[in-house]
C-alpha cells in the first residue's frame, strides 16, 4: 500500500481527526491513538486499522511520555483548539526540535491565527462562517446543513489526510517534516471553488433554492413515488433531458422550454404528480440502463444490495458483521487494504505499543500505578 511503514501518532479528538488517521490506516498506514483516561470507547467509531494507548497529557509525566512517544511517529495528527498543545509543552516546536522529520497536522475548526482560533464550533458553524451554508436550502426556507459530512469529513478530516501525502512527498525531497494548518472553515471554503468561480453566471442568478443545481430546476431535483420512496432527478443535458420526458410518456412539444425558469415551478408540480403514479421499483425499471440521469434514492439497506454496489464491492463487512464503505480512490497498482478486524478497544494496546516505543516493564508498571497511564487488556472468554 502506498503509505505502507508510516508511523502515526494520533491524539484522540472528535469524528475529523480519527477519520483523518482512518484513512492513512486504511492505505497501510501504522496508527496509535492516544486515548484519554474514563474513556470506555471510541465515541466516533473510526478507529479501523489502528491500535489504542490511554495517556494523560494533562499530567506532566504523562505529557512526557507523549512527546518521548513522538521522538519516532512520522505524523501528528492534532484535533484541538489552538494553545491546547502548547499548554501541554507539545506543540511543534518542542516536537519537531526531537523530531525534524515529523510532520505536524493541526486539524481545527477555524485554523491557528484569527479571531476566532480559540473558539468552539461545529460542522455548522465552519459551513456559516466559510460562505457555504447560505447557498443550501430549498427557496423560502432557511439554510440547512447536510449532516456533519460536509465540513467534518470531506473539508476536515479528509482535506487533512491530503495535506500529510502532501508534506510526506515535499519530505522525500527535503528530509524535513513541516506543520500543516488544516481548517474546516478554510477547506470548505476551497471546495467551494467552483461557487466562487461561477458566482457571475447565470447559475446562481435566483435566491437559493431557484437555480439549476440547488433544487430550482424541475430536472434536477428528487420526486416522491407511489409507494413514498424517492428517485433522484439530475437531467441536466438537453439529450438527457429528452430521455427524462420519454420516461415520464411526456411530450416534449407540449411543455415550455427546459431552461425557460418562470415555468420551473409549474413544471416541478406536473413531473411531481407523475413520479406520484409509480413505485420506486417501476421508475427503475422505466429507467435503468438510460441516460436520463435518474436513479433510486437508496437506503443503507438499500446500497449495500445494489446490483452497481455489489459489482464493484463497493461496501466491506468486517469479521464482527459491520458493513461499511470501501476505502476510496482506487489505487490499481497499490490499493487500500483496510482491516477487517474489529476496531481496538480503549486502552487495548497501551503496554504492547510503550514496549515497543522503548519503555521499560518498570516503567510500564509505575505509570500504571501512577493512573498516567490506563491498560484495559481484553479477557479471554473461556
Amino acid at each position: 500500500m502506498a503509505p505502507q511503514g508510516i508511523s502515526v501518532v494520533e491524539p484522540s479528538g472528535l469524528a475529523p481527526g480519527p477519520f483523518c488517521a482512518m484513512v492513512l490506516a486504511d492505505f497501510g498506514a501504522r496508527v496509535v491513538r492516544v486515548d484519554r483516561p474514563g474513556s470506555r470507547y471510541d465515541v466516533s467509531r473510526l478507529g479501523r486499522g489502528g491500535r489504542s494507548l490511554v495517556l494523560d497529557p494533562k499530567q506532566p509525566r504523562g505529557a512526557a511520555v507523549l512527546r518521548r512517544l513522538c521522538e519516532r511517529p512520522d505524523v501528528l495528527p492534532e484535533p484541538f483548539r489552538r494553545g491546547v498543545m502548547e499548554k501541554l509543552q507539545l506543540g511543534p516546536e518542542i516536537l519537531q526540535r526531537e523530531n525534524p522529520r515529523l510532520i505536524y497536522a493541526r486539524l481545527s475548526g477555524f485554523g491557528q491565527s484569527g479571531s476566532f482560533s480559540r473558539l468552539a464550533g461545529h460542522d455548522i458553524n465552519y459551513l456559516a462562517l466559510s460562505g457555504v451554508l447560505s447557498k443550501i436550502g430549498r427557496s423560502g426556507e432557511n439554510p440547512y446543513a447536510p449532516l456533519n459530512l460536509l465540513a467534518d469529513f470531506a473539508d476536515g478530516g479528509l482535506m487533512c489526510a491530503l495535506g500529510i501525502v502532501m508534506a510526506l512527498f515535499d519530505r522525500t525531497r527535503t528530509g524535513k517534516g513541516q506543520v500543516i494548518d488544516a481548517n474546516m472553515v478554510e477547506g470548505t471554503a476551497y471546495l467551494s471553488s467552483f461557487l466562487w468561480k461561477t458566482q457571475k453566471s447565470s447559475l446562481w442568478e435566483a435566491p437559493r433554492g431557484q437555480n439549476m443545481l440547488d433544487g430550482g430546476a424541475p430536472f434536477y431535483t428528487t420526486y416522491r413515488t407511489a409507494d413514498g420512496e424517492f428517485m433522484a432527478v439530475g437531467a441536466i443535458e438537453p439529450q438527457f433531458y429528452e430521455l427524462l420526458i420519454k420516461g415520464l410518456e411526456l411530450k416534449s412539444d407540449e411543455l415550455p422550454n427546459q431552461m425557460s425558469t418562470d415555468d420551473w415551478p409549474e413544471m416541478k408540480k406536473k413531473f411531481a404528480d407523475v413520479f406520484a403514479k409509480k413505485t420506486k421499483a417501476e421508475w427503475c425499471q422505466i429507467f435503468d440502463g438510460t441516460d436520463a440521469c435518474v436513479t433510486p434514492v437508496l437506503t443503507f439497506e438499500e446500497v449495500v444490495h445494489h446490483d452497481h454496489n455489489k459489482e464493484r464491492g463497493s461496501f466491506i463487512t468486517s469479521e464482527e458483521q459491520d458493513v461499511s464503505p470501501r476505502p476510496a480512490p482506487l489505487l490499481l497498482n497499490t490499493p487500500a487494504i483496510p482491516s477487517f478486524k474489529r476496531d481496538p478497544f480503549v486502552g487495548e494496546h497501551t503496554e504492547e505499543i510503550l514496549e515497543e516505543f522503548g519503555f521499560s516493564r518498570e516503567e510500564i508498571y509505575q505509570l500504571n500505578s501512577d493512573k498516567i497511564i490506563e491498560s484495559n487488556k481484553v479477557k479471554a472468554s473461556l
